[in-house]
């Protein structure tokens, strides 16, 4: 079933309105037809709400409800992924793949070793470009809200920006001990902020590394391999989305148990 985002002002009633884009996605590409069913979002509430086609209108389709589903897709915690800017288009992949996996924001980030450099038109050009890869990829996986991609921020940006965020997670090449691992991802409980910061090729500079600890980041370790930039949020992302939906449970250590 295909999935779309409106606004909440479009959801009345027994009533959704599509406009914009999707009219003639759905009109000219889908062919969809009077009757069929889709899913729609408010990108706010979480809630999915299904209807049907009820009719083609100029700049619109009017669709009729047939049921709202509480329960959504969305993860019991928001989860901050802070990427240090990746060479190439690795940064599409990174954000496509988060956003499979549950992210509730994607922050770029500036740091020393980030090979990219960003003036601030290509900058304000590339974000508009990765919000519309988290909108496609938030359709696809059929989640509840389309995850905000932040404008690039450098590191001491990117460290006030989590501030009050509770939980800090940096991944660490030189943090060794899988058993504080373990124990902190074995905490975590469900309805906590969770912020991740992933460093570039190279990654993180010992002073960063440093400037996040003061701020409450715990370094933590992916293993005995080095993993690449793109590879490595992926990986948290998956521990976090595992535990918090599966592997929380009392008693089970799921997961975690071949770390």
């Amino acid at each position: 079933m295909y999935q779309f985002f409106v606004e909440p002002d479009q959801i009345r009633d027994k009533e959704i309105l599509i406009r914009g884009g999707d009219v003639n996605h759905i009109k000219n590409v889908l062919r969809m037809r009077v009757g069929q069913e889709l899913s729609v979002s408010n990108g706010v509430d979480g809630r999915e709400y299904r209807c049907h086609i009820a009719a083609f209108q100029e700049d619109q389709i009017r669709c009729e409800l047939r049921f709202v589903k509480e329960e959504g897709t969305e993860l019991p915690s928001r989860i901050y992924l802070l990427q240090g800017l990746p060479k190439a288009d690795k940064m599409e992949t990174i954000i496509q793949k988060a956003v499979e996996l549950g992210v509730y924001q994607v922050v770029p980030v500036a740091t020393h070793r980030s090979v990219v450099k960003l003036d601030e038109k290509k900058a304000a050009a590339r974000t508009a470009r990765w919000q519309s890869i988290a909108e496609a990829a938030a359709k696809q996986s059929r989640r509840g809200v389309i995850p905000l991609v932040q404008q690039v921020m450098n590191w001491e940006q990117a460290l006030g920006f989590v501030r009050e965020v509770p939980v800090k997670l940096i991944p660490y090449e030189l943090a060794e001990d899988m058993d504080k691992t373990r124990a902190m991802l074995e905490g975590l409980e469900p309805g906590q902020d969770i912020a991740v910061f992933i460093g570039p090729e190279g990654g993180f500079e010992e002073r960063e590394i440093a400037s996040a600890m003061e701020a409450g980041a715990v370094p933590i370790t992916l293993g005995r391999r080095i993993l690449r930039t793109e590879t490595a949020g992926m990986t948290v992302l998956s521990w976090l989305m595992y535990h918090l939906e599966i592997g929380g449970a009392p008693g089970s250590r799921g997961a975690y148990d071949s770390l």
